[in-house]
């Protein structure tokens, strides 16, 4: 089973950018789908974005079109999600997750059964 940790996450200024990063251990990381999902305080936890095994396949929330970038690097074992253009209401905290697949392509998003510790984003005004 794999094990993920978040990082990246801190306070920035609306406008800013930031890069997520999320790094596996005890897998073998290539045969994982990857996603991440956010939890603002008193919300449920939101699906953002999520990537398959290979890279070759990505699939993003409408609310986060155009802003968020999820991409992964297989030989580090590690996510990547890169947002752009920092609302205040992305204030959040971030988790990646992961599922075993053992086919490319997206998984469902109620498949995901291993989660990181998260990181917190707070977007100042």
């Amino acid at each position: 089973q794999v094990q993920l940790v978040e990082s990246g996450g801190g306070l920035v200024q609306a406008g800013g950018s930031l890069r997520l990063s999320c790094a596996a251990s005890g897998g073998s990381f290539s045969t994982y789908a990857m996603g991440w999902f956010r939890q603002a305080p008193g919300k449920e936890r939101e699906f953002l974005t999520a990537i398959d095994r290979s890279g070759g396949t990505t699939n993003y929330a409408d609310s986060v079109k155009g802003r968020f970038t999820i991409s992964r690097n297989n030989a580090k074992n590690t996510v990547y999600l890169q947002i752009n253009s920092l609302k205040p209401e992305d204030t959040a905290v971030y988790y990646c997750a992961a599922k075993y697949a053992v086919l490319s392509g997206i998984v469902p998003v109620s498949a995901y059964n291993t989660w990181g510790q998260g990181t917190q984003v707070t977007v100042s005004s």
